[in-house]
């Protein structure tokens, strides 16, 4: 299986292209071993990758992220060490350590040797990193789903659906103090999507009150936030963060200021 995944990076001759396939590959055989465990009886998925995987978001993503819905029999050591082992079955050389000591546990996935072999490095001591977290203290009010997904591998994963997984993006382009090119495209793809998405504002209130403290940020007004927040961000920057993620580079050229305020509802752009 190591021989699969070499295969289709070295099929991509861009590099930035090669890495993305490569880490989307790894991405797909973690999720399948979290689904013999059992994890997603405890985890839902969520985040960018999470919109790759279940709604074809045309974007690489670098991690993967959870939000506890259970705590009995939430046991990520298990899970952890079963993911190395099930990497070290399909011939890879992981490295995988888990930090629970915060309210956001996280974990990495270290891979040797494959970035060597597959075009991207020079030496085999250089390393593929894949970082997983999950929040076990999410705001309340996510709906979730289950969903069988075929990428790579068939796995079944429990997720938010497309309004929360849309309250978690505006939670963070709302609130993040340095912004990622990556959640303003994540952005313009909710909102130009047919029809458009709209956020759980049961999740995104709860998620701001975590935050800011209660009712300092009122959920509903979430167009005037970004508003707001849109008139402060250098948008070449923005561009140059998203574009090596892009399927198609040049959808890049789509996120302008004037992109993303026309798909904010107009009647509370102020």
């Amino acid at each position: 299986m190591n021989d699969e995944a070499v295969s289709l990076a070295r099929g991509v001759a861009d590099p930035a292209k090669r890495m993305n396939i490569l880490r989307e590959y790894l991405q797909a055989l973690i999720l399948r071993s979290l689904h013999e465990s059992e994890a997603f009886k405890c985890l839902a998925f969520v985040g960018g990758t999470a919109l790759r995987f279940l709604y074809q978001l045309p974007r690489f993503s670098e991690g993967l992220d959870f939000s506890l819905v259970k705590s009995s029999g939430y046991a990520p050591a298990e899970w952890m060490t079963k993911v190395k082992r099930d990497l070290s079955l399909a011939g890879f050389d992981p490295l995988v350590s888990l930090n629970d000591r915060k309210t956001v546990h996280v974990a990495w996935i270290k891979i040797a040797a494959i970035l060597q072999e597959s075009g991207l490095a020079a030496m085999s001591d250089q390393k593929l990193s894949i970082k997983l977290e999950i929040d076990t203290k999410p705001p309340k009010g996510g709906v979730t789903l289950n969903q069988v997904v075929e990428k790579h591998r068939m796995f079944v994963v429990r997720h938010h659906d497309q309004p929360s997984l849309m309250a978690g993006k505006l939670h963070a382009l709302i609130t993040r103090k340095y912004p990622k090119g990556r959640d303003w495209y994540d952005f313009v793809w909710y909102r130009a999507v047919r029809p458009p998405i709209t956020p759980n504002l049961v999740l995104l209130q709860n998620a701001l009150d975590q935050t800011h403290g209660k009712g300092v940020l009122s959920a509903a007004d979430w167009p005037g936030h970004m508003t707001r927040k849109i008139a402060t961000l250098a948008m070449a920057r923005i561009r140059g963060d998203v574009e090596p993620f892009l399927e198609r580079s040049d959808d890049a050229d789509l996120i302008t200021k004037e992109n993303i305020l026309g798909l904010l509802p107009h009647s509370s752009t102020t």
